[in-house]
C-alpha cells in the first residue's frame, strides 16, 4: 500500500500551470523550512499572531516540521487543517493552508497563507489563495471560506478585498504583547460562483474524491 493509500491526503492535488499545492514529503517539508528561514515577511512587519519564523535557523526549521507533523495527526472529520506546500515548478515557495471543523455539518472552512518573501509582488499569493478556494468550492462543497489578516499587512488584506470576499468583522488581538486589530472575511459559494473571469483559473483536481471519503464530508448531505 503507497502513502497516498493509507493517508488520502498525501495523493491531493490542486494544479494550475506552473503552481501546484500538495502535502510536502518530509524531504520537501525540509526544503519548506529553509523557504521559512530565509525570510517570509520584512523583519519589522509581524503578519502572524505567533511569531513562529523569527528566531534562530534550527528553531524555526524545526518548529515548522513539528507543526505540520502535528497538523497531519490531528486530520478527522472532526477537525482538519491540511497544510499544503506550494510549489513552483515543483520546487516549494510557500504554504496554503485549508481547513474546518464540523465541516460535514457547517461547510465552512478557512485559509491561511504564507509565501517566502522571495517570490513576493509576482501574483503567486492571489492565485495560490483563488487554487485553495477552487479546492474548497468546486472539491470539498463548502458553503463559504473565511480568512483574516491583520489591518497592518496591506498585501493580505489587498488580495483578499480583490477576490470578492465581504468584511465579516474586525477582532482585537493580543499579539505578541501588544494589541491588534484583525480584519475578518467571508467568501460565500453564491459570491464564487459569480466571480470574475479574471478570477476563473485553469485548476486541476486530482485525489479529491479518497480525501472526501476519509473525512466524511457526504455524511450530513446524504442524512
Amino acid at each position: 500500500m503507497d502513502l497516498a493509500t493509507a493517508f488520502p491526503p498525501f495523493g491531493l492535488r490542486v494544479t494550475c500551470s506552473d503552481l501546484e499545492l500538495r502535502l510536502p514529503d518530509d524531504a520537501e517539508l525540509t526544503r519548506l523550512a529553509d523557504v521559512a528561514v530565509a525570510g517570509i515577511h520584512p523583519p519589522e512587519r509581524r503578519p502572524f499572531l505567533v511569531p513562529w519564523n523569527v528566531g534562530e535557523p534550527d528553531d524555526v526549521r524545526r518548529g515548522l516540521l513539528q507543526y505540520h507533523w502535528a497538523s497531519r495527526g490531528k486530520v478527522s472529520p472532526d477537525a482538519w487543517a491540511l497544510e499544503l506546500g506550494v510549489f513552483r515548478d515543483g520546487e516549494p515557495i510557500g504554504a496554503q493552508s485549508v481547513g474546518a471543523t464540523d465541516f460535514p455539518v457547517t461547510r465552512s472552512a478557512g485559509t491561511g497563507s504564507w509565501l517566502g518573501l522571495a517570490h513576493h509582488g509576482k501574483g503567486i499569493g492571489k492565485r495560490m489563495r483563488l487554487m485553495a478556494l477552487h479546492l474548497l468550492f468546486e472539491g470539498f462543497g463548502a458553503a463559504d471560506a473565511k480568512t483574516e489578516a491583520f489591518d497592518d499587512n496591506p498585501e493580505s488584506n489587498g488580495v483578499t478585498r480583490s477576490l470578492g470576499y465581504a468584511p465579516n468583522g474586525v477582532v482585537l488581538q493580543e499579539r505578541q504583547g501588544e494589541v491588534a486589530t484583525e480584519n475578518r472575511y467571508r467568501m460565500t459559494r453564491e459570491a464564487w460562483a459569480a466571480r470574475p473571469e479574471a478570477h476563473r483559473l485553469d485548476v486541476t483536481l486530482e485525489g479529491v474524491a479518497p480525501v472526501r471519503a476519509m473525512l466524511k464530508m457526504d455524511e450530513a448531505v446524504r442524512g
